[in-house]
């Protein structure tokens, strides 16, 4: 970042009064411009016992299986974007249900969120971003082609009993060894 987006002025590299971190400011009119996490939303998606992944068409980890997840957009709550990114990646229409997991991936700047889903019907296709979309039984979970380490921790979580709890284990991202 070079220039203010306010103002025009050039930004500084600084710790802004009362802050305790570098952050760009305006050399203007102190305007402070965030860097801030990234929420990604997705969702567990179950029909009748089965779970749908997506295996991925873009990096990173292309061809690697994955849940039907992605980048919250501005201005859409939680629910929202698990729902668009299920609908964008998988065309499966899904029921929330509760919250499953919250995982904090601090090296990237991100934090991942699935909801247990609800598939009432076996109607699903490959969206632009999966190159393939298929309903696993878990013990046909391909385990050794899974994407990221917060699918694997989503999916085992799921699998170990923690399905329709409102209260969930928030555990660190070191226990997880991401």
């Amino acid at each position: 970042m070079k220039y203010c987006s306010h103002c025009q002025a050039g930004i500084e590299w600084k710790i802004p009064a009362g802050d305790n971190r570098h952050r760009h400011v305006c050399s203007s009119c102190n305007t402070i411009f965030y860097d801030n996490p990234r929420m990604v939303a997705g969702t567990l998606p179950v029909h009748e016992g089965h779970i749908l992944l997506c295996k991925r068409a873009i990096e990173p980890r292309k061809g690697y299986w994955t849940l039907p997840a992605g980048f919250m957009e501005n201005g859409e709550s939680t629910e929202e974007g698990a729902l668009r990114e299920t609908w964008e990646e998988a065309k499966a229409r899904v029921e929330l249900k509760n919250l499953l997991t919250m995982i904090t991936v601090p090296h990237i700047s991100q934090v991942h969120i699935f909801f247990l889903a609800d598939l009432p019907a076996p109607e699903f296709a490959a969206g632009e971003e999966s190159l393939e979309v298929a309903l696993f039984h878990p013990d046909d979970i391909p385990w050794d082609e899974i994407a990221f380490p917060t699918v694997t921790e989503t999916l085992k979580r799921y699998l170990a009993g923690e399905r329709e709890t409102q209260v969930f284990d928030i555990r660190p991202e070191q226990a997880l060894g991401i």
